[in-house]
């Protein structure tokens, strides 16, 4: 089917139609009745202007065959992963100081904790940089000093929350981040 400049067009599944205001190759500029200027592919546009040849030419250019594969040959594979790898976490940080520190006997206990605080600051740090959006961190169940810290800690980012980690995996003594992923925080 023939276009010309000035033929009025509905646009195929859409709720569109326009006027013609330019042909270049088999790319459509209409201006629709709305008076935005929009390109299509002139498989895409149906003249309106003459009812007799739209019933006549419709499957024209295309036959049902090269149509039904065309709409085929466009479906989305969409790979769907299993519920438990959805909600395991891609990082874990075990926060005890045995597995931070070869010589930690003659260390204090603030010396303690402060490593502990500033490992998972930096680790905390690092998720953000690389874009990881859930880290464990494992921190004991003990007198709870270091899980209060941690929680303050995790109070000044505004882009994270947080949460006991699965009880069945972690027990009692493990918190979960999760970080959000705005460009606002990147």
């Amino acid at each position: 089917m023939g276009f010309e400049v000035g033929d009025k067009v509905d646009v195929m599944d859409e709720d569109l139609s326009g006027i013609i205001t330019s042909i270049n190759g088999n790319t459509i500029t209409i201006e629709t009745t709305d008076g935005f200027e929009l390109d299509f592919s002139d498989r895409e546009l149906v003249n309106i202007g003459d009812s007799a040849s739209l019933s006549a030419n419709v499957f024209s250019k295309t036959s049902l065959d090269e149509a039904i594969s065309e709409k085929e040959t466009k479906k989305r594979v969409s790979v769907k992963k299993k519920s438990k790898e959805r909600f395991q976490p891609t990082l874990e940080v075990d926060l005890h100081i045995h597995q931070l520190t070869n010589s930690y006997k003659r260390l204090e206990n603030h010396e303690i904790l402060s490593l502990q605080l500033d490992t998972a600051k930096h680790q905390l740090e690092f998720a953000m940089q690389k874009r990881i959006q859930r880290i464990v961190f494992i921190h004991g169940v003990g007198e709870g000093v270091l899980k209060i810290e941690l929680e303050y800690l995790f109070k000044r980012y505004d882009n994270l929350k947080f949460y006991e980690a699965n009880y069945q995996k972690y027990g009692l003594g493990a918190t979960e981040v999760y970080v959000f992923q705005n460009s606002k925080y990147s």
